[in-house]
């Protein structure tokens, strides 16, 4: 059974090497500043609907799908933003956070009901039982990624390509790291793994 909250997409078997020294020198002017001033509109947004969400769930034990589609889609604008970034995708990521055929692709599945008890327990408790054991490993994987990251982008320079391994450890450690984020945003009732892999 999968998790269900996922992050997937295909290592591509090239990379532009123009677009990437794009990314590097200019991408703050033509990635950073129109789509962080939308999502930080976006996030405000987000914040107050998970505020409303939580007393939704507490009081009737469901997550409003009109509020859960659109924090889904932040996250979901966000990760395509990381993943062209990181030079995961040359796909220039959409002004939007619906399902638009993006490379990376980032679904939860909509929970027809949740745990009353579990949102009071990961409201007092989350940072103890999730925030710390994940944290602590989450902090030296980022510190990998970052290694990675700085590796890889010399490989593409002189190949063209991305390594399908360092591809691969950057993703799943975006999806590790967006399980954490849905289970503490209360979108779902399954504790994340203590992985990034399916």
């Amino acid at each position: 059974m999968s998790y269900p909250v996922n992050l997937s997409g295909a290592c591509p078997p090239k990379v532009s090497r123009l677009l990437m020294l794009a990314r590097v020198f200019f991408g703050m002017i033509y990635v950073g500043i129109p789509h962080g001033f939308c999502l930080m509109f976006r996030g405000i947004a987000t914040a107050f609907l998970s505020f409303l969400a939580f007393w939704a769930i507490l009081f009737t034990g469901k997550y409003p799908k009109k509020f859960f589609d659109f924090n889904v889609g932040t996250t979901r604008w966000g990760i395509g933003v990381m993943s062209y970034m990181l030079f995961l995708t040359d796909v220039y990521p959409p002004f939007t956070g619906k399902e638009s055929g993006f490379p990376i692709t980032y679904t939860v599945d909509y929970p027809e009901s949740l745990s009353r008890l579990m949102l009071i327990v990961r409201t007092l408790f989350g940072i103890i039982y999730v925030g710390i054991p994940h944290g602590f490993i989450l902090y030296f994987r980022m510190i990998a990624m970052a290694v990675i990251s700085f590796i890889s982008f010399w490989a593409i320079l002189f190949t063209g390509k991305f390594p399908e391994k360092m591809w691969g450890f950057i993703l799943n450690t975006l999806k590790w790291v967006s399980r954490v984020g849905a289970y503490m945003g209360n979108m779902t009732d399954v504790y994340p793994p203590f992985t990034g892999k399916e």
